[in-house]
């Protein structure tokens, strides 16, 4: 770890959007305790919403990750833009992971379905949150773009559970034969979603410009 990095560890870890990620964190693990909370055989089905739907509230929690309202004013300091949310991903991916592990042990193990499957869905959906903040902070002046991605995340998940025709289908159980090939689009996505958040870290050359000395 450099100097610069070590120096920067605490400032970011203050500015992290914390009430957010707290709130998406309490969401989700009250989505994924639903099962356990009620009588009766555990339901698989009722299992898997719960554990996507504490995927998608952890995500929505993610989706503030990168807001900023001090944007302006670190984006002049000579610190590259990919290594000022590399930490910010980096502070908060041990949250992300334990209150993922949470929720995966709050389903009761009879409803609980394919772990590896739904960690795929989850990581894919919280890399698409933050792909999309990333890529509004480098296309606009916004400094908070949490409320416009997880308002956008949430359309987009209504609308792959309603609209989109069997053949892509992503959302579907596992005694499902699409179960194996939706999964494989699954990681399509993941890949798709991380290259283009890479991406969207890289400073504009416009602004490398600007800061570059004379």
């Amino acid at each position: 770890m450099t100097v610069t990095t070590r120096a920067l560890l605490t400032p970011v870890l203050r500015t992290l959007p914390w009430r957010a990620l707290a709130a998406g964190g309490a969401t989700g693990l009250l989505l994924a305790g639903i099962p356990r909370m009620l009588s009766g055989v555990p339901d698989p089905w009722l299992g898997l919403l719960a554990l996507r739907g504490a995927a998608l509230a952890f995500a929505l929690g993610l989706a503030f990750l990168l807001d900023d309202p001090a944007r302006h004013i670190t984006s002049a300091v000579p610190v590259r833009r990919p290594l000022r949310v590399g930490l910010r991903v980096a502070l908060a991916a041990p949250w992300a992971a334990l209150c993922w592990t949470a929720a995966v042990f709050l389903v009761p193990e009879e409803a609980r379905p394919p772990v590896g499957a739904l960690t795929l869905e989850a990581i894919a959906t919280a890399v698409f949150a933050l792909a999309s903040a990333a890529l509004i902070i480098q296309r606009s002046t916004v400094t908070e773009p949490g409320v416009a991605v997880s308002t956008w995340l949430l359309s987009t998940a209504a609308a792959a559970f309603l609209l989109l025709p069997d053949g892509w289908a992503l959302l579907v159980t596992p005694d499902d034969p699409r179960w194996a090939d939706t999964h494989e689009r699954w990681a399509m996505l993941l890949a798709v979603a991380t290259v283009v958040g890479a991406r969207a870290c890289v400073e504009p050359l416009r602004a490398w410009l600007r800061l570059r000395p004379l």
